[in-house]
């Protein structure tokens, strides 16, 4: 496991920008897959590939953003991905919006700042990684909700 970290920690520093989108995507795909199978309890059977592949998409395009930017966004365009008409999907940003991003200003500036202040510099990408499995797949049950 630590050579794996540390060959992570390799790809970091040489291929910055490439690797934190691949990270993106792949951390959104994963919360996606959290979400079908522990939160909605899909099964395998019923896991919807095609839903992750959104997913996974929109981590690797498009996390780069901020929070408020990148939720409003992302819940637009989760809409749109999902077929929802524009009117359907102005009234799910109207409904989801606001609920979305106070849940993100519980939850990201308080790791944050025990992320800075606590945890040594070479763990905190790591904590940062694992409490975005938990973010991503409360986006995927929230995007994904009817």
């Amino acid at each position: 496991m630590a050579g794996l970290w540390r060959s992570y920690q390799a790809l970091m520093a040489k291929h910055p920008w490439t690797v934190q989108i691949i990270t993106a995507g792949t951390l959104v795909g994963v919360g996606d897959v959290l979400s079908q199978q522990l939160i909605e309890r899909r099964g395998l059977a019923n896991h919807s590939v095609k839903r992750t592949a959104k997913m996974m998409s929109i981590g690797f395009f498009f996390v780069v953003g901020f929070a408020p930017c990148f939720l409003g966004a992302f819940l637009g365009i989760s809409g749109a991905l999902n077929g929802l008409t524009v009117e359907e999907n102005v009234t799910k940003l109207k409904r989801d919006y606001t609920d979305a991003l106070i849940s993100n200003y519980y939850l990201w500036p308080p790791v944050q700042i025990a992320n800075f202040y606590f945890i040594p510099l070479h763990h905190r990408l790591a904590v940062v990684q694992v409490v975005a499995v938990a973010w991503n797949s409360y986006l995927s049950w929230k995007v994904n909700k009817i």
